[in-house]
């Protein structure tokens, strides 16, 4: 046992200290990052309550409707919702770069509470493949999220709601073309690695700008101290 939860929870773990170790110019406080962390892993069970009523009711008629449309837009809805309620407006989310960092950290909670429940039902040895592509998948989704709602926090002119939009439209899409590729059984492995690894450029292109971002950002503040 002791083996299984470690095996599904240090993915998670690995991915948030690479983008928490990005950070270099200013250190975000661990206890907020903590709950954050804790947020995205409380959503896991709402988001699998309502998805197991609708299954039981027979709501959707087509397998692409509940596993990609649905299962990908309520995971980006409560994730969002969570970042907007609960982080966008904290004190301690005060430099651009910050936005990342939270949506790393929910989307990484959310992602180790689903890794355990899987790797619990199906065993360790689907921990690999779960590393690499959902549990990774999600954080990268929370940094793009994250880095448009930091776009928008510190926005200088009248663009703060339409990044607010984009931080739940993008990674929807994203999602979107995840999920629509693990959805095709006979092709699924060819198409996943190349998506993985544009979903890694995209992100560390966020991970970039969000940096450039916060120079700006503290070269703003300078000029008023």
């Amino acid at each position: 046992m002791f083996i299984l939860l470690s095996s599904a929870i240090a993915p998670g773990l690995a991915l948030f200290s690479y983008f928490y170790l990005r950070n270099q110019m200013a250190t975000e406080p661990r206890k907020t990052l903590f709950q954050s962390f804790l947020y995205g892993a409380l959503i896991t069970f709402p988001i699998m309550f309502i998805q197991f009523v609708l299954k039981e009711e027979g709501v959707f008629s087509q397998p692409f409707m509940a596993n990609v449309v649905f299962s990908s837009t309520i995971e980006e809805f409560f994730k969002w919702i969570v970042i907007f309620a609960i982080i966008y407006g904290h004190i301690e989310f005060d430099d651009p770069y910050d936005g990342i960092l939270y949506g790393a950290s929910i989307s990484l909670g959310f992602a180790t509470v689903e890794n355990v429940l899987y790797l619990l039902s199906f065993g360790i040895d689907t921990a690999f493949i779960r590393a690499m592509l959902p549990v990774t998948s999600h954080a990268l989704f929370g940094v793009v999220m994250g880095y448009y709602f930091g776009k928008s926090k510190f926005a200088k002119n009248d663009h703060a709601t339409e990044y607010l939009i984009l931080a739940f439209i993008i990674p929807l899409l994203l999602h979107l073309a995840y999920n629509t590729i693990l959805s095709f059984q006979n092709v699924w492995f060819y198409l996943v690695a190349p998506f993985m690894l544009f979903l890694w450029w995209l992100a560390l292109r966020k991970v970039k700008l969000a940096h450039q971002h916060l120079v700006e950002h503290l070269i703003e503040q300078n000029k008023y101290n």
